[in-house]
C-alpha cells in the first residue's frame, strides 16, 4: 500500500466522468439530467415525515451538508435510488447542485444590482448518504462493484494529514498567455490536461507548441481531502488469515472527523486509481489500485451499530421478559463458559465484566470509567485461558493477545513511516482496536515490566497518550481487561506470602477490580466430578444438534449483552450508597488491623479504586436485570464477590508472624543452623535435595520448609530458577 496518502495529481482516465456520463453537447442527456435534478429538488423540498419536512429544515439549520437516508429517497422517488446506486459518480453532482439551488431559494431574498429581489447565491452543499442495509465484506468487493455504491464496515487504523485537492485547475498557455479552467475528477482522480492550445494563430504569429500549459495554483479551486486506511473488523477475519486493508478518500466536511481506532460503517463509491509508484511495474499499464470515495460515514463505536433500531420489537420483549425473571442473574452465569466445571464466582465476575458498569462524565470534564478489569491468577490447568477464549467469542468487540508476544507499541499505538512519502502516521494497537469491548491478555506475568507499564493509563484513564515523531495525540481505549497469570514459581505456593505469590506491582494490581486466586485443589470427590465432566464434554463434542443449540445460545447472549450495554445505565440508590460506604470503611479497618498484626503491608492494596470497583460491580449486576437503579441487594452481591476474590487474595499465603510453640521455634532454629551449614555463603543447591539431605539427618520436612520460608522473608536465602536455593548472609 505504498503511496496510499500521496498527494499527487494523477493523469488517469477513470470509469466515472465529470460530465454526468454524457457528452456535454448531447441535448437528450441534458434534458434527462435536468429532469432528474428537478426530482431531487422536489424530494428535498417536499419529503415529509409525521407532518415535518426534515430535509428542508436540516438544510436551513446546517447549509454545509445534508444527510440523506436511502430508504427515504426510495420511498419518495423509486426510480431515482437505483440510478444513484448504479452510477453514483454521475448523479451525486446533480443531487448536490439541486440541494444548493433549494438552499438558495429557501433563504431570504436579497436586493440585486438592478434593485430587484434575487435569490441568495448558496455555497456548495455536500450530500452524505446513509442506509439501513447490512454492510458487505471487504473481501467480496471485486471488479463488478467498480463505480457502484457499496457499504462496508471496519476499523480505521491510520489517517493521513489533510491535503488540498483541486476541483478546478487554472491553466495558462506559455505562448499566447490564454487562460483555461479544467475540472478535476473527485476522489484520487487527477485532471486530464489537453496536449495542445486551441488558440488559432494570426498571420505571422508563432503557433503554440505541444504541451504549452502551465498550472496556476493560486487561481485554482480547492477542497480539503484526507486519506484513511480501513481494516476489517477482527471478528470478520477468517481464521488463519491476515486482515485486509482498503484505502478511503474523504473530502470536505468528512475530513478530520475520524481518529485511528474508530469503528466505521462507510458508504462510498468503489473506484480505482493509478498507484504513484507505477514506475516499478511499467508493464502493468492497465492495473489499478482500488479505493473507496466516501459519500457517507457512521461511527459505530460504543456498540452503537444501528442503535436501538437494530433490535426487533419481539427481541426487546423477550429480553425484558428474561430480565424480569427472579433468577435472571443465575441464568446468565450458567450461560458463561458452560463447558467449564465449577468456578462459579469467576463466572459471575466474567458476567459482570461483559456487562460493565456505567461510564460517567462529571461537570468539570473528568470521566470515570465504567469498564471492569479482572485478573485470574493461579495454577496451570485451571481453565484460565478457556475463560479468555470464551470472552473473546462472546463480547461484541474483543481482542485476544498473549503477554509474551505483545510489545508496548502493539498494545497501545505505534508511529509508522510511510515508505513513499516518508511521512509519519499512527496505527492503533490492541487496546485501541478493542475500544468499547474487551482485551484478553493471556500469560500476563510473562510480559516485560516496561510493556506492562504502557497499559497503566489505558486501564484507569481509558486513553492512550502518544508523543512520538512530532505526533502528539490522545487515543480512546475504553476497554475492559481480562488477564490471566501464573505465580512466579508456576504453581500457587501456600507456604509463601501473598507478595511472593502475586509477583506484580501494586500499581497494576490496584487497577484490577477483581483478583481471583484459582487453585487446583486435590480432593477425591471433586476430582471425580471434574473427571466425569471433562469426559462427558469430550464424548459429546461431535454432536451437531447440541452444537447448533450452543451457538444459538452464544448469539442470544451476545445480543442481550449488546442490548443491555446500549439501553441501560444504572445508578446507585441512596440506601445502597450508605451500605457500601459502611462496608468500605470496615474493609479498610480490617486491612489496617491485619497490617498491624503481621507487620507488613498487604500484597493487594485496598484503596478508593476498590470502592469504585464495588460501585461498578453493583451497576453491572443491576444492568443484567435491566434495572436503572442498583439496590442494596446488588451491592451485597458485589461486596460478596469482592470478598471472595480480591480480599481472599490479599489475605492469602502465610504471614511472617506464625503462631509457634517454643518447641517448634527451637526446631526451626536448629533447622536454620543446619541449612546454613549445608549450603555455605554464596553457594546454591536444589531445594528438593536440601530437604532430602536434612530429612536423612532426622529432621521433619515441614519444619525445614518453614525454616526456609522464614529465612527467605529475612532475605537470608534467595530462590533462583528451578527452585534452587542460594544462601547469602543477611
Amino acid at each position: 500500500m505504498s503511496g496510499w496518502d500521496e498527494g499527487a495529481v494523477y493523469y488517469s482516465d477513470q470509469a466515472h466522468s465529470w460530465h454526468d456520463g454524457n457528452h456535454p453537447g448531447d441535448p437528450d442527456a441534458t434534458a434527462s439530467n435536468h429532469t432528474i435534478q428537478q426530482k431531487f429538488k422536489e424530494f428535498i423540498r417536499n419529503f415529509s415525515k409525521n407532518g415535518l419536512f426534515p430535509y428542508r429544515q436540516n438544510l436551513l439549520d446546517n447549509p454545509k451538508f445534508l444527510l440523506v437516508r436511502f430508504e427515504d429517497l426510495d420511498e419518495f422517488a423509486p426510480e431515482l435510488s437505483p440510478k444513484l446506486e448504479s452510477s453514483p459518480a454521475d448523479f451525486l453532482p446533480l443531487f448536490e447542485s439541486a440541494a444548493a439551488q433549494v438552499l438558495g431559494s429557501l433563504k431570504t431574498k436579497v436586493t440585486g444590482d438592478t434593485g430587484e429581489l434575487e435569490d441568495q447565491v448558496a455555497g456548495d452543499v455536500q450530500i452524505l448518504l446513509t442506509s439501513d442495509k447490512d454492510p458487505v465484506s471487504m473481501r467480496s468487493l471485486g471488479a463488478q462493484n467498480i463505480s457502484k455504491l457499496v457499504k462496508i464496515a471496519g476499523i480505521t487504523i491510520a489517517a493521513s494529514r489533510t491535503k488540498a485537492k483541486a476541483t478546478y485547475v487554472t491553466l495558462v498557455c506559455k505562448n499566447c498567455k490564454k487562460g483555461k479552467q479544467i475540472p478535476c475528477r473527485p476522489g484520487l482522480g487527477g485532471a486530464v490536461v489537453p496536449r495542445s492550445c486551441d488558440h488559432i494563430p494570426q498571420a505571422g504569429e508563432e503557433p503554440c507548441p505541444i504541451d504549452p500549459w502551465l498550472v496556476v495554483p493560486d487561481q485554482s479551486q480547492y477542497v480539503d481531502q484526507q486519506t484513511l486506511k480501513l481494516q476489517e473488523n477482527p471478528e470478520d477475519v477468517p481464521t488463519g488469515e491476515l486482515p485486509r486493508n482498503l484505502l478511503l478518500s474523504v473530502d470536505r466536511h468528512l475530513v478530520q472527523t475520524v481518529v485511528p481506532g474508530s469503528r466505521l460503517t462507510v458508504t462510498g463509491i468503489f473506484s480505482i486509481f493509478q498507484a504513484s509508484n507505477a514506475a516499478s511495474n511499467k508493464g502493468a499499464v492497465a492495473v489499478r489500485q482500488p479505493y473507496i470515495r466516501v459519500v457517507g460515514m457512521e461511527d459505530t463505536n460504543e456498540a452503537k451499530s444501528g442503535g436501538p433500531s437494530a433490535f426487533t420489537p419481539e427481541e426487546i420483549e423477550e429480553f425484558k421478559k428474561f430480565a424480569a425473571e427472579p433468577d435472571a442473574y443465575k441464568n446468565i452465569c450458567s450461560k458463561i463458559a458452560p463447558s467449564i466445571f465449577g468456578h462459579d464466582d469467576v463466572k459471575k465476575a466474567v458476567a459482570c465484566l461483559l456487562f460493565g458498569g456505567s461510564r460517567k462524565n462529571l461537570p468539570d470534564g473528568v470521566k470515570l470509567r465504567g469498564d471492569i478489569n479482572v485478573l485470574l491468577l493461579g495454577d496451570p490447568s485451571t481453565a484460565k485461558s478457556q475463560f479468555l477464549k470464551f470472552v473473546e467469542k462472546t463480547a461484541p468487540i474483543a481482542v485476544y493477545t498473549s503477554g509474551k508476544g505483545s510489545s508496548a507499541a502493539g498494545l497501545t499505538a505505534s508511529v509508522i513511516r510511510d515508505t513513499s512519502t516518508r511521512e509519519f502516521y499512527l496505527e492503533g494497537g490492541a487496546m485501541v482496536l478493542a475500544d468499547g469491548g474487551v482485551v484478553c491478555i493471556d500469560e500476563f506475568d510473562k510480559m516485560r515490566p516496561e510493556d506492562r507499564v504502557a497499559i497503566h493509563e489505558a486501564m484507569e484513564q481509558q486513553t492512550i497518550s502518544i508523543a512520538k515523531a512530532g505526533i502528539t495525540t490522545v487515543l480512546n481505549s475504553r476497554t475492559s481487561v481480562l488477564a490471566a497469570a501464573n505465580p512466579p514459581s508456576g504453581r500457587y505456593d501456600d507456604l509463601k506470602t501473598a507478595q511472593d505469590n502475586i509477583d506484580l506491582q501494586t500499581t497494576i494490581l490496584s487497577r484490577f477490580d477483581l483478583i481471583f486466586i484459582v487453585k487446583d485443589i486435590r480432593m477425591y470427590s471433586q476430582d471425580k466430578i471434574i473427571a466425569s465432566h471433562v469426559i462427558k464434554v469430550h464424548a459429546s463434542a461431535d454432536a451437531t444438534a447440541s452444537e447448533n443449540r450452543v451457538s444459538k445460545e452464544e448469539n442470544w447472549l451476545k445480543r442481550y449483552l449488546h442490548y443491555c450495554r446500549t439501553e441501560c445505565h444504572p445508578r446507585l440508590s441512596e440506601s445502597a450508597a450508605t451500605l457500601l460506604q459502611n462496608n468500605y470503611v470496615k474493609i479498610r479497618q480490617d486491612m489496617r488491623q491485619q497490617t498491624n498484626e503481621t507487620g507488613e503491608a498487604s500484597a493487594v492494596p485496598i484503596t478508593v479504586r476498590q470502592l469504585e470497583a464495588i460501585v461498578r460491580l453493583s451497576e453491572a449486576l443491576a444492568k443484567m436485570k435491566l434495572s436503572h437503579v442498583a439496590t442494596e441487594e446488588h451491592v451485597q452481591e458485589a461486596i460478596r464477590l469482592f470478598t471472595v476474590a480480591t480480599m481472599d487474595a490479599a489475605r492469602s499465603g502465610i504471614h511472617q508472624q506464625i503462631s509457634l510453640t517454643p518447641e517448634m521455634a527451637n526446631e526451626i532454629k536448629q533447622a536454620e543452623t543446619q541449612i546454613k551449614r549445608r549450603i555455605g555463603i554464596g553457594n546454591h543447591i536444589s531445594e528438593r535435595r536440601l530437604i532430602d539431605d536434612l530429612s536423612r539427618m532426622g529432621m521433619n520436612e515441614s519444619i525445614v520448609r518453614r525454616a526456609l520460608v522464614i529465612m527467605h522473608q529475612r532475605d537470608e536465602v534467595e530462590y533462583k530458577r528451578e527452585r534452587r536455593v542460594i544462601y547469602r548472609k543477611a
